[in-house]
């Protein structure tokens, strides 16, 4: 007579298991797979001592226990997909041996890798997932406890396997694990589905009076259970260099964060959990982890899977691209009416405590945070543009996205306060709009009716000096990506103009001394507003160079606050792009204007006076110094060198001017600090680095701040002009307007600064003749020698 199992240790508990698999060819009857059963039981429960005397895991491991098991678990299916009635019992036994087999033990992880084990159970899961239909449920599929606990046993033995072990992970992460194990948890555990229904647990040939609250929260609790072992799996098997979705499981994870969001959050629970209870806490804990866990693998995905960007824009247009699921729209619905549970906060009995709730809203603001950062992503891949910018809907320009945008952004500003709460909105809007406003007809349709987004950005509500710096940063981008159409539409320059813009940037304190981590950024994206605006129209280099900034003590300007923070800041970008904006003044006040036939004689004066004085206030040493800064650091990018040649060629020519600018480029260039000891915050790394999108060439160094110092050889401004001219490199255009320069600067400089730049630069000019002879360069050097003859 055999041995009772149970009396059987854990070494004579896998010998028997040996001597079943040699049995079953010849013997595969009910009592055979019954001693399966339970000789895999007792030596199941064995294998959780962890801490005997004697180490059965270690010893186990290196027998053929690895290699029965795989043979087991096969053989119990019998070519069939799951599990029959009479084969449940010993597959969760088989499993349970692996999954402790495992814990904590490389070494029987390799083996049990080596006999297929890990493979195996794969096998299983997907056979599972074969029988479940492929669209998301709302509500739980139906499924016995015995079959639920073989499913989350499985999960438990991969989770045990993977836990630190690269082999294994690496392995299931070949098979595509993540993708069956998101289905088959999300099918057996829909979030929140127990707060909707509780009659479809079991499968429908089960009695209805067998169906008892006991029977109902067991069923719960296994598949709770089961969620959370596949979440922790999915954690596991996560890394940096391999996506571990593709966009086929977008609409299984989704459904936690419509799971949060009204209708379905403001449901009342059922009956038999109208009640606080342990069961309850437990399924709210779960449906929570679930939503942190959708929302990090929905951010991680769109910002590292170009197909999951595209696939979620292409779902907001045709939404079969997900089983009808609109997982686009229902990221969206999440950040705009997400709720916190009202559960939570239901006095509990066994639930939870106030500092659990805490935290939980915390977690949850991340969750949407996420969620956010994901749409942002989204938005900004260009080949989303045509998706989520429509121009078919004349009711709503721009289509669907970009009137739910500017809706969350009129809502924020109509609130009147910055306490109202929902700047989140307000940042996910303008950094999505920015990322899908390109060219002029884009810009065009936003700062038109019915949008008019220029007076809805210049709300003080939205840029007062408090406001947030993400939110200022969202802001101030968009207004940057509009600011660079006004080239070429009026239009819209007119209607930033009127709504203040330049104003409120600068009344902002984006510009102000200060060492928040994502400043930089900021600065650039409002330079550039700036800049753009400033480009070509005397009224707003006007109101830059004259106007007073309300709320400043003391008072300052735009001009004055530019040249402060181009002086004290480290970034290169900073600095060539705030310089830029001085070049643009320039160029718009000393370029002759074309005269307005609707104004009249006594307005054009008035006008003529105030331009006059803002020239005026350009004739500085630091404007000409900082023009003097943008040629000696500019090496790399001769079309800045261009702007600022041409820019110190045009100040020259004031009678007051061609001594600042020959004594700015004879001076000794400001030594550039470098990030060690500027001990400046570097720029967000989630920014982008490029300091204009479509026109400038200027690149932040990684830590977003200048890391080089002029070179020996560039010590003054001449000396970077010097080398320009020299190199055949240099396009002509370029050398062409630094002779001009020369020559301007001849006419208003005298001294032996005059003499040194004229010792310096003739021999070079001779040669530039002499090798370009009546070329438009030889003849603009050729002009430059003949007045210093004449002379």
């Amino acid at each position: 007579m055999d041995t009772p199992p149970m009396t059987l240790n854990c070494a004579q508990c896998a010998r028997k298991l040996g001597d079943l698999v040699a049995q079953l060819p010849v013997n595969d009857i009910e009592e055979t797979w019954k001693e399966v059963e339970l000789t895999a039981q007792q030596l199941a429960n064995g294998l959780r001592v962890r801490d005997g005397p004697e180490d059965n895991h270690t010893m186990l491991g290196k027998t053929l226990l690895p290699q029965n098991l795989t043979t087991l678990l096969s053989s119990a299916l019998n070519g069939t997909l799951i599990p029959g009635p009479s084969r449940t019992g010993p597959v969760f036994e088989i499993l349970r041996v692996g999954a402790n087999l495992c814990v904590e033990h490389d070494q029987n992880r390799g083996h049990l890798l080596e006999a297929g084990f890990p493979q195996a159970v794969v096998s299983l899961l997907e056979s599972y997932t074969d029988i479940i239909p492929e669209e998301p449920q709302m509500d739980p599929f139906p499924m016995s406890v015995a079959h639920l606990q073989v499913v989350k046993t499985a999960v438990g033995v991969l989770l045990n396997a993977t836990l630190t072990y690269e082999p294994v992970r690496n392995r299931l992460t070949s098979l595509e694990v993540a993708k069956t194990i998101v289905r088959l948890s999300t099918a057996l555990y829909p979030p929140a589905a127990w707060m909707r229904t509780t009659s479809n647990l079991y499968p429908p040939e089960t009695s209805p009076t067998d169906i008892t609250f006991d029977r109902v929260a067991e069923s719960w609790t296994i598949r709770a259970g089961l969620s959370s072992w596949a979440g922790r799996l999915i954690s596991e098997l996560q890394d940096d260099v391999h996506p571990l979705f593709s966009q086929e499981v977008l609409p299984y994870i989704v459904q936690s964060l419509i799971a949060f969001t009204p209708p379905l959050l403001a449901a009342p629970p059922p009956p038999h959990f109208a009640q606080p209870s342990q069961l309850r806490t437990t399924l709210l804990n779960t449906d929570f982890d679930l939503l942190s866990e959708s929302c990090s693998h929905l951010e991680s995905s769109a910002l590292d899977v170009a197909d999951v960007r595209l696939s979620l824009a292409r779902g907001f247009t045709f939404p079969a691209e997900h089983h009808d699921i609109p997982c686009f729209s229902a990221m969206l619905n999440f950040v705009e009416k997400g709720r916190y549970a009202p559960l939570w906060y239901v006095q509990p009995e066994n639930g939870l405590e106030g500092m659990d709730v805490s935290k939980k809203e915390k977690a949850f603001d991340d969750c949407k945070a996420a969620v956010i950062k994901a749409v942002v992503e989204v938005s900004g891949d260009d080949r989303n543009l045509d998706l989520l910018w429509d121009d078919s809907d004349d009711a709503r320009p721009g289509g669907e996205f970009v009137s739910r945008m500017i809706d969350w952004i009129r809502a924020f500003v109509s609130g009147g306060t910055h306490d109202n709460g929902r700047d989140d909105l307000v940042i996910c809007a303008t950094l999505s709009l920015g990322n899908i406003t390109r060219g002029e007809s884009h810009s065009t349709i936003l700062l038109s009716q019915p949008y008019d987004i220029a007076r809805l950005l210049s709300s003080d509500t939205l840029l007062a000096p408090s406001t947030d710096i993400k939110l200022k940063h969202g802001v101030i981008g968009l207004l940057k990506h509009l600011a660079q159409s006004s080239s070429q539409m009026p239009s819209n320059r007119a209607a930033l103009s009127a709504a203040g813009v330049i104003q409120l940037i600068l009344r902002s304190g984006v510009w102000d001394d200060r060492s928040d981590f994502m400043l930089d950024i900021v600065q650039v994206n409002a330079i550039g507003a700036v800049k753009h605006l400033c480009n070509n129209n005397v009224d707003n280099a006007c109101i830059f160079i004259l106007e007073p900034i309300e709320g400043q003590d003391p008072p300052s300007t735009g001009l004055s606050q530019l040249l402060a923070l181009v002086k004290r800041s480290d970034t290169v970008a900073i600095k060539s792009e705030g310089t830029r904006i001085i070049v643009n003044l320039i160029r718009s006040l000393w370029t002759n204007e074309r005269r307005d036939e609707l104004s009249n004689e006594e307005e054009l004066q008035a006008r003529q006076q105030k331009r006059v004085k803002a020239m005026d206030a350009l004739l500085t040493p630091a404007c000409a110094e900082a023009l003097a800064a943008l040629i000696g650091r500019s090496a790399k990018h001769l079309i800045l060198i261009n702007e600022g040649v041409v820019a110190s060629s045009l100040l020259s020519m004031h009678r007051d001017g061609g001594a600042l600018v020959l004594n700015a480029l004879t001076a000794p260039l400001p030594v550039e600090v470098t990030p060690s000891s500027a001990g400046s915050a570097p720029v967000s790394t989630t920014a982008s680095t490029t300091s204009e999108t479509m026109d400038s060439p200027i690149v932040l160094s990684p830590t977003g701040t200048s890391n080089k110092i002029p070179s020996p050889s560039v010590r003054h401004a001449l000396d970077q002009l010097i080398i320009s001219l020299k190199s055949e490199s240099t396009p002509a255009e370029v050398r062409t307007n630094i002779c001009a320069f020369l020559g301007q600067i001849s006419k208003r400089g005298t001294g032996e600064e005059l003499q040194r730049l004229k010792d310096a630069t003739r021999p070079i000019l001779e040669e530039l003749v002499s090798v370009h002879g009546h070329s438009m360069l030889g003849s603009a050097a050729k002009r430059v020698l003949d007045m210093w003859t004449s002379e």
